[in-house]
C-alpha cells in the first residue's frame, strides 16, 4: 500500500513555546502548571525534565523533590493556540493540512508522488526546516509516515524527541509488536478493558486477533474501522464521540478555595460555556457539575433540561445543583470545579417553546448583545453577578482535542490585552 498519511507531533509543545519566548528556560527542566501553587499538577512538562523521569500530573512539590533546578512557569493558553496557528501556516505552505487531531498535532494527506517514500521524507525534513527558521529551533517534531492516519500517529511516536519514523507494509506488525495496546489511539481505558477480558494483552494479540471480535469488543462498526486502520488500510478519519459536551474546568488558586469563590469560580465557568454554545449554535439538555477536594475527594451531581442555551435558565440549573449538595462538602477545601453542558442539539433541531418564544426571542437579543460587548471589548466587560470575584480565575484551558478560541473565550485579565507572542525576527537554521 503507499503511503498516505503523514503526521507532525510537536515534542513537549507547552513547555518548548516557553522555552522558544524565553531563553533562559532553553535546556532547563520545565513544568506549565495551571496556577502557581505547590498542591497543583504539572500539565506538561519540557524534554529535559521527561529525561530526568518527571510526568505530566505530578504535583509541583513532588516535581521539585525529583528535579531541584525545575523552573515552573504558569499557563498563557493564548500563547500556545498563536503559536499552534502560526505552525499550522507553515505547514500549510508545504503541504495542506488535513486533520487537527490537538492543539500539537495535526496529519496530512500524501497524495500523487508525496505518496512515494523518498518524496514523502523529502517533504517531512522540508517541514521541520521550515518551522525552526520561521517559528523556532525549541519547536521541535517527530513526524510518522504510513499508510493512513492511525499508523502514522503511532509511527510518530516511535521516536522521541524530534524523531522522523515511516511504517511500510512490510514493517507491520514486526515494528509494532513492542507497544502496549492502550498506546494506540482510540484504545482507552474501557477499550483496554475490554481487550484484557478476551485475552489480548499483547500487540501480538491484538495484531492477531480477527475483524469479528474487534467488532464484538467495540460494539460495532468502530471495531471494524480499527481492525482495517491497523492492517494498514486508509479509511479516512473518525471522530471521537466525547465531543458532543461544552465545559471547562478549572483549579482554584489557594486564595480562593472557599465554598462561596468555588461556586462563584463554577457560574464564571456556565457564563463562558453558555456563550461558548451560543458560538457554535448548539442547545444543551443536560448541566453537570463537579468539585474535587483537597482531601482527593469528589463531588459531583447533573440536572437533565429543556435543551437551552440561555446563560439564565442554566444558572438557575447551576443554584439548583449547589443548593443540593452533600452536607458533609461543606467541611472539605475545594481545590478544583469542572462544569460540562451535554446532550447538545442542534440549532437547527431546536423548537422553541410554545408558551415562552416571545421571552425566549428576547432573552436571545439580550444575550446576544452581551456576547458582542465581550467579544468587542474584553472578557468579563458583562457579566453576570454570579462570576462576581471569579472573573479572573476561571482562566481559558486547552482540551486534547479542542482549541478554544481567544477571540471569543479569552483575554489576559492581568494585563488587559490579549495573549499574543512578541514578534520577532526568525532565527538561523540550526542542527537542534
Amino acid at each position: 500500500m503507499p503511503l498516505r498519511a503523514l503526521t507532525i507531533d510537536f515534542n513537549s509543545f507547552f513547555a518548548s513555546v516557553e522555552q522558544q519566548e524565553r531563553p533562559e528556560l532553553r535546556g532547563q527542566p520545565v513544568a506549565i502548571v495551571p496556577v502557581l501553587a505547590e498542591t497543583t499538577g504539572c500539565i506538561a512538562v519540557s524534554i529535559e525534565a521527561k529525561q530526568l523521569g518527571l510526568k505530566r500530573n505530578l504535583r509541583v512539590a513532588e516535581a521539585r523533590q525529583l528535579c531541584p533546578g525545575l523552573q515552573v512557569v504558569e499557563s498563557r493558553p493564548g500563547v500556545f493556540i498563536d503559536y499552534h496557528r502560526r505552525l499550522i501556516e507553515v505547514i500549510e505552505s508545504c503541504l495542506h493540512v488535513s486533520k487537527v487531531q490537538s492543539i500539537d498535532e495535526v496529519t496530512c494527506a500524501l497524495t500523487g508522488r508525496h505518496a512515494e517514500r523518498e518524496r514523502a521524507v523529502a517533504l517531512a525534513q522540508q517541514i521541520k526546516t521550515k518551522i525552526t527558521r520561521e517559528v523556532g529551533p525549541c519547536l521541535r517534531s517527530s513526524i510518522g509516515i504510513a499508510p493512513n492516519w492511525l499508523l502514522a500517529k503511532v509511527a510518530s511516536d516511535l521516536q522521541k524527541p524530534d524523531g522522523l519514523t515511516v511504517l511500510e507494509d512490510a514493517d507491520l506488525p514486526a515494528r509494532l509488536l513492542h507497544l502496549r495496546p492502550d498506546e494506540i489511539a482510540g484504545i482507552g481505558t474501557n477499550i483496554d478493558r475490554r481487550l484484557r477480558e478476551h485475552g489480548i494483552d499483547s500487540m501480538a494479540k491484538l495484531y492477531a486477533a480477527n475483524l469479528r471480535a474487534f467488532r464484538g469488543i467495540w460494539g460495532g462498526v468502530r471495531g471494524e474501522q480499527m481492525w482495517r486502520l491497523l492492517h494498514g488500510e486508509d479509511l479516512g478519519f473518525f471522530e471521537h464521540e466525547s465531543n458532543n459536551t461544552v465545559g471547562h474546568g478549572c483549579v482554584l488558586p489557594p486564595k480562593l478555595r472557599s465554598a462561596d469563590s468555588a461556586l462563584a469560580a463554577l457560574h464564571r465557568l456556565l457564563q463562558k460555556a453558555a456563550m461558548r454554545l451560543r458560538h457554535i449554535g448548539h442547545y444543551a439538555g443536560a448541566l453537570q457539575v463537579g468539585v474535587t477536594f483537597r482531601d482527593d475527594s469528589h463531588w459531583h451531581d447533573e440536572l437533565r433540561l429543556t435543551e437551552t442555551q440561555d446563560t439564565l435558565t442554566l444558572t438557575h440549573a447551576l443554584n439548583q445543583l449547589w443548593a443540593r449538595r452533600p452536607k458533609d462538602t461543606l467541611r472539605r477545601t475545594p481545590l478544583k470545579v469542572d462544569l460540562r453542558l451535554h446532550h447538545l442539539l442542534d440549532l437547527s433541531a431546536h423548537t422553541p417553546d410554545l408558551f415562552d418564544q416571545k421571552q425566549e426571542e428576547s432573552r436571545g437579543r439580550l444575550l446576544t448583545a452581551v456576547d458582542t460587548l465581550n467579544k468587542t471589548f474584553g472578557k468579563n466587560s458583562v457579566y453576570f453577578g454570579g462570576a462576581h470575584g471569579a472573573t479572573q480565575d476561571a482562566p481559558m484551558r486547552i482540551a486534547f482535542t479542542r482549541i478554544p478560541e481567544p477571540e471569543i473565550e479569552e483575554i489576559d485579565t492581568r494585563k488587559g490585552r490579549r495573549l499574543r507572542p512578541e514578534k520577532k525576527p526568525a532565527p538561523p537554521p540550526t542542527d537542534e
